[in-house]
């Protein structure tokens, strides 16, 4: 794993979970230990050794170790929150700044607030703020809110949940907001 990253939410900007994004899977080869110093007053440590099976990205100095998590698989239909929900896009996983259709999101909602794996939700773009020149006197007007895609969670934390972009016609970025379909 690389180190955890604090993720906020977009408005209170306040700490909602660390993400730690998986760089690779590795297996435990070899014990580690410890061997007489030269002179044999002291000791070396010797750390354990561990191949890398699969790797996702480049993995370097300082980047941590841990057990793999065991996978759940839950069989869940897709369908649309049964209250109304709404929040806003965290961060786009990986290096990315913009989201695309097979995208994964981090969404400021989780379990807490009512979200669950197979949920459905429609993403939203805020409408920009423009000048109405066709009055006498010109005025800043808010354009109405666009909605942008479709959104699937597909898995829930407390807090915090991440979803699959399905389908989306304009790119997505943090700070977009999502809510019931």
């Amino acid at each position: 794993y690389q180190q955890a990253t604090p993720l906020r939410d977009p408005t209170t900007f306040e700490i909602l979970v660390y993400e730690a994004r998986i760089l690779a899977t590795a297996e435990y080869a070899r014990e580690g230990g410890s061997i007489p110093a030269v002179g044999g007053k002291s000791t070396l440590a010797v750390p354990a050794t561990f191949e890398l099976i699969s790797v996702k990205e480049e993995v370097g100095i300082g980047d941590r170790l841990a057990p793999a998590a065991t996978r759940e698989f839950v069989n869940f239909a897709p369908h649309a929150p049964a209250k109304p929900i709404s929040g806003q896009i965290i961060s786009v996983y990986g290096d990315a700044l913009n989201a695309g259709q097979n995208h994964v999101v981090a969404l400021n909602r989780g379990a807490a607030d009512g979200l669950e794996q197979g949920h459905i939700l429609a993403l939203l773009r805020d409408g920009p703020l423009v000048t109405d020149r066709t009055v006498a006197q010109p005025t800043q007007i808010k354009l109405p809110d666009e909605r942008t895609g479709l959104l699937f969670v597909f898995r829930v934390f407390d807090r915090v949940s991440y979803g699959l972009v399905l389908q989306v016609e304009h790119p997505v970025t943090a700070g977009d907001r999502f809510t019931q379909p």
